[in-house]
């Protein structure tokens, strides 16, 4: 069980907080969260993609010209694929991307991704956020004094997990950009925690999380 430090606002370490082994201690399993981030990539494909073959592009019904004495190659129609403004050959169609992934795999890629971030030091774990009233720039300062953010430095990529209850601690951080991404403890997923470069719980989220991820197992994310 690794331990890690738990810190206010203002940076400063207020007690410790352990990461269970059976949800931050797995072995990591590089192919498991690959298949499972491809599927859920795959997952959010709309597969409403089409062109038109030569039968369904409009025109062309006549021969452009006749088939000897022209000097030039026979021809059928001018909707042919080598034609412009003619039809599409081999070229995509409507299809779900759908990959089915079952439940106890998804699970394991996301033990085994959160394994990978408390294992290089990247899990954060704040005592409260205790906004009273939404404030970017109290957010800012906060994430700045946590060393989640350096002025003239290039935004890290962070996954704040929130408690539902936490609307102006939302508001907050809403507003720092597409590298700042919120979600519940229900909604982590192996993609979103590999994109980070740090993922940051609440005391709160964290117990929340661990509840429900522990299965009181521990070892290789199977």
């Amino acid at each position: 069980m690794t331990a890690v430090d738990v810190r206010n606002l203002e940076g400063a370490v207020v007690g410790t907080a352990e990461l269970p082994d059976s949800v931050f201690g797995r072995e990591v399993n590089g192919p498991l969260m690959h298949q499972v981030v491809t599927a859920q990539l795959a997952h959010a494909r709309a597969g409403t993609h089409k062109t038109k073959t030569r039968a369904e592009v409009a025109g062309g019904g006549a021969k452009p010209w006749r088939q000897k004495g022209t000097g030039r190659a026979r021809q059928g129609s001018t909707r042919a694929p080598h034609w412009r403004g003619g039809g599409v050959a081999h070229g995509p169609k409507p299809r779900d991307y759908t990959q089915r992934t079952p439940k106890k795999m998804v699970r394991a890629a996301v033990l085994s991704a959160l394994s990978d971030r408390a294992r290089e030091s990247r899990i954060t774990v704040v005592d409260q956020w205790g906004f009273e009233t939404p404030s970017t720039k109290r957010a800012i300062g906060a994430l700045e004094a946590l060393g989640l953010r350096e002025k003239g430095q290039r935004q890290a990529r962070l996954m704040i997990v929130l408690d539902r209850s936490e609307r102006e601690t939302w508001l907050s951080l809403r507003n720092l950009g597409e590298r700042v991404k919120i979600v519940l403890p229900e909604e982590i997923n192996t993609y979103d925690v590999l994109l980070s470069d740090t993922v940051v719980f609440s005391t709160a989220t964290l117990a929340t999380t661990v509840a429900r991820l522990d299965d009181g197992t521990t070892g290789e994310a199977r």
